[in-house]
């Protein structure tokens, strides 16, 4: 039987060669995905993300780690869609229209993924009607948006007005982040909540579907 701790210690000091490697030897040894989930990926995330806040990790080593865990998550995903396995919610992730900043944004989809929520990333330079179709098609029911720009935040109001207009307002929770926003920003547009790091954007998230 394959050490499965392995796999927790590997996502945590980022290896994903060996991150890999556990997880197709238990999937092989038909040990359950969830477990592998549950009990030891997500697990390894949030410790992850305890190390950040204590400034014991940082952006480079969030980055290492995040890709240990998509090695592995790559593997995982498609049993768990096939056994109609429940996620904690669905995530339509993207940088708004006018900013091709992508690091932060991928940063934060990784990081919500090891979390054990669905992401849907729709890109940089993301329209208002990517957003509202993510909602509607891909029935996401948090949207979180990122601008790296001063110059594009006003996209991030474009975009929640867009999604009231469709009348869809009262079926998401909306989340925005990025190095100029600011949680008194994110008030004046009608945003549900900021965050400034990857991090607290997986505890938001968190908030916001318990909410």
């Amino acid at each position: 039987m394959e050490d499965l701790k392995k796999l927790h210690d590997a996502i945590l000091v980022g290896n994903f060669k060996l991150a890999r490697e556990v997880t197709e030897k238990a999937l092989a040894e038909k040990v359950d995905p969830q477990v592998l989930v549950q009990q030891y990926m997500i697990p390894a995330m949030d410790e992850v993300g305890r190390r950040y806040e204590a400034n014991e990790y940082f952006v480079p080593e969030l980055l290492i780690a995040a890709r240990a865990m998509k090695a592995s998550l790559e593997l995982i995903r498609p049993l768990l869609v096939a056994k109609g396995a429940q996620f904690k919610g669905r995530v339509a992730i993207g940088t708004v229209k006018g900013d091709l900043h992508d690091i932060g944004k991928n940063l934060v989809a990784a990081m919500l993924e090891g979390a054990g929520f669905e992401v849907i990333d729709l890109g940089v330079d993301v329209s208002p009607e990517k957003f509202t179709s993510a909602i509607t098609e891909k029935d996401a029911n948090i949207v979180a948006m990122s601008a790296l720009l001063t110059t594009t935040m006003s996209s991030m109001k474009t975009i929640v007005e867009s999604i009231k207009t469709a009348g869809l307002r009262d079926k998401v929770k909306i989340m925005i982040g990025g190095a100029p926003v600011t949680d008194k920003y994110a008030q004046e547009i009608g945003a549900d909540g900021y965050s400034s790091n990857a991090n607290g954007a997986v505890a938001l998230a968190r908030k916001l579907l318990a909410a």
